[in-house]
């Protein structure tokens, strides 16, 4: 495996585990989830850099209805990634203190969770979208194919993927969603690796949505031209 793709790898990992930190604000604290966050940017920014020949050749070639898609998706976890940034400077008490910035901590706040919870379903389903490479790659660890473990992975899959389904509703994401209520709910008497869990099979819901998406359209572009 070329160095740059197990770049790729870690710095998408870093970037899921960082996101899910970044989700459980009051659960690690103010300051510390400030700075989990400029480490956010700092890997997306590297992330950015590591795919630049997929932004360079963005207006060139043929636009397939997947590439369409993960324009799309790209996009919007960039709009979001830059909402989360400019509110944070309204917000901020620790990082981003020293800038002079007064008054908009209210429209900050809101547009923080906005782009927060919204990021957190674009990013997941950007990277279910990618999902069947990920799986290529580890696939290419094991000792050749096996039905069984085909089998047995689609089933876990599936389980995750309803059990954060639930755990969706659960937390009362879709409130955060669409601003129904302006503060998140942390239940601090609630051990830590339950909420975590939760939110990992939460963004497991929508990397199994993203990774049959992309499936579904490939498999649509190849029914026309049969």
């Amino acid at each position: 495996m070329k160095p740059k793709a197990i770049g790729r790898i870690f710095v998408d990992a870093g970037m899921s585990v960082l996101l899910l930190l970044l989700m459980a604000y009051e659960l690690v604290g103010s300051a510390a989830h400030e700075w989990i966050g400029v480490g956010m940017l700092a890997l997306f920014l590297v992330h950015h850099a590591l795919n630049g020949k997929w932004t360079r050749n963005l207006f060139r070639g043929k636009v397939t209805p997947l590439r369409a898609l993960q324009t799309v998706l790209a996009a919007l976890a960039l709009v979001t990634m830059l909402g989360s940034f400019v509110s944070a400077l309204l917000v901020s008490r620790t990082v981003f203190a020293f800038l002079p910035v007064r008054g908009g901590r209210s429209l900050g706040r809101m547009l923080h969770m906005l782009s927060a919870y919204w990021g957190f379903v674009f990013l997941s389903l950007h990277l279910g979208l990618h999902w069947g490479t990920m799986l290529a790659l580890a696939g290419r660890l094991c000792k050749g194919p096996s039905r069984a473990r085909r089998i047995l992975l689609r089933a876990l899959g599936g389980a995750i993927a309803l059990y954060g389904a639930w755990a969706f509703f659960r937390r009362g994401i879709p409130d955060y969603l669409f601003l129904r209520t302006q503060f998140a709910f942390f239940d601090f008497s609630e051990p830590r690796i339950f909420f975590f869990l939760d939110y990992v099979a939460a963004m497991g819901t929508f990397v199994w949505i993203g990774h049959y998406l992309a499936k579904g359209v490939r498999r649509l572009k190849g029914g026309r031209n049969g």
